[in-house]
């Protein structure tokens, strides 16, 4: 089966910086293996980050959300330490969501299944799955429960639901 791993915002602000949390270091591990398991298999992943520039403040985002993060050329912006990104992708989305990368993937094509892991559940990854669902709504899209972490637990079990809904496939590997 030929499958896509993308892998949501496992930066180092999201992880242990400025929005860092113990949910999000606690899914790395997991995050890891699942990597592994895709590259045993030969199979393309993917990594996202949050990216946003100096004038973060000063966005929709920023004024809702007013902690700097994930600004570009500093350290919150990598991919956080301990993960394992070696001959991997990495794109860069300035949004929640990203219609580009959902529109790249469509034109890749062939993939039967796509999964995805990583922080935020209930911003980024939940944004990026129902694009990704919207965009190629006979793919199999699937988010792993727990390579996954939220804002909170309730935030991120709501979004789990939300997802089910609209037909992603939510596992608990």
């Amino acid at each position: 089966m030929n499958k896509l791993l993308i892998v949501i915002d496992m930066q180092t602000d999201f992880i242990t910086g400025a929005l860092g949390s113990a949910q999000a270091q606690a899914i790395l591990p997991r995050v890891n293996a699942k990597i592994a398991e895709y590259k045993h298999g030969g199979k393309k992943i993917i990594f996202t980050r949050d990216t946003h520039d100096t004038d973060y403040l000063n966005t929709q985002e920023g004024r809702s959300l007013p902690v700097e993060h994930c600004i570009e050329g500093t350290p919150g912006h990598t991919l956080v330490e301990g993960l394992d990104a070696a001959d991997c992708e990495v794109f860069d989305k300035p949004h929640f969501g990203s219609l580009e990368l959902a529109e790249r993937v469509a034109q890749e094509g062939g993939y039967e299944e796509i999964e995805l892991c990583g922080v935020c559940t209930d911003i980024c990854v939940v944004s990026n799955a129902l694009i990704l669902k919207a965009r190629l709504p006979e793919t199999k899209i699937t988010v792993d429960a727990a390579c996954c972490a939220g804002v909170s637990e309730q935030s991120h079990n709501a979004a789990l639901l939300t997802m089910e809904a609209c037909q992603v496939n939510v596992v608990n590997d």
